[in-house]
């Protein structure tokens, strides 16, 4: 595995490498990797003839309430599940080199953005779909992969391929779940053992709900009451959000057709998770 700091020369190397045909699969993470970044890394390894794995804690998607500064970083660790994962490159740029003292353009995102966790976070799209856009000019991915964890995010960064005409494969992964059907992340840690025995019930409202919907239901309001009314039973954690949208467009409908996301966040002591499942009707 090379590691890379410089744009220009990961770039020129990617770009000879492309001269001889070889395909570019990429993986963008914030670093302090885990088992939805690496079957992420594993999909692209199966796919293309060169992985390449990004890792930079990107200011720009930080609000004024979340710290940068203390995001966890293990490059060490990283380094070596990307070894193990088969990664090819792996760019460690600094802030410096991705944006210089000021950048002077930044894109701004129209549209799917007002709901989910992004009503919440205002800016963070922004950020994200500027960082996203230097890498697809940086790195030259045949296919990005990107996990249906931040469904939001995948469906920001489907309309960011679409409207800025990227000649790249956009590739969402499922979530890796436990056994039990909780969704993986780093957040469980903070659950405490009751919490931890009553969160697999998010991924089970979502099931009951599947299960309603292929059963003729097609109201969305009373799928999300389906939903609320199985987490207030089952869990003493507190519902952020329970929403339905057509999907990856985030609009709402009146009436269940096409392809859907069914999304959820419910805060517990010290931890808020996130689940959510897509289908098609």
């Amino acid at each position: 595995m090379k590691i890379f700091t410089s744009a220009k020369e990961i770039q020129q190397v990617i770009l000879h490498d492309k001269s001889n045909k070889k395909s570019i699969g990429y993986v963008a993470t914030m670093g302090y990797l885990h088992e939805g970044h690496v079957a992420l890394l594993e999909n692209a390894r199966r796919e293309n003839d060169l992985v390449v794995l990004s890792i930079f804690v990107n200011p720009l998607q930080f609000g004024p309430n979340e710290d940068f500064e203390t995001y966890p970083r293990d490059l060490a660790r990283d380094e070596s599940l990307a070894v193990d994962a088969g990664v090819d490159y792996l760019f460690y740029p600094t802030v410096y080199e991705m944006y210089g003292d000021d950048p002077s353009v930044k894109v701004n995102v129209q549209n799917r953005t007002d709901c989910l966790c992004g009503r919440k976070r205002p800016g963070h799209f922004d950020g994200v779909a500027t960082v996203i856009t230097k890498f697809f000019n940086i790195v030259l991915p045949d296919k990005a992969y990107f996990g249906m964890k931040d469904a939001q995010q995948v469906a920001i960064i489907d309309g960011l391929i679409q409207d800025f005409n990227f000649p790249v494969e956009l590739v969402p992964v499922d979530i890796i779940r436990e056994e039990d059907g909780l969704a993986k992340s780093s957040r469980n840690v903070f659950l405490l053992e009751d919490e931890r025995l009553e969160a697999k019930e998010l991924y089970q409202s979502l099931l009951k709900a599947k299960t309603a919907i292929g059963t003729g239901e097609r109201n969305p309001q009373k799928i999300i009451a389906l939903i609320k009314e199985h987490i207030q039973a089952e869990t003493k954690g507190i519902i952020d959000y329970v929403e339905v949208y057509q999907y990856p467009d985030l609009k709402l409908l009146d009436v269940l057709s096409g392809k859907i996301i069914i999304a959820l966040a419910v805060k517990f002591k010290h931890a808020r998770l996130i689940d959510n499942i897509t289908l098609t009707i």
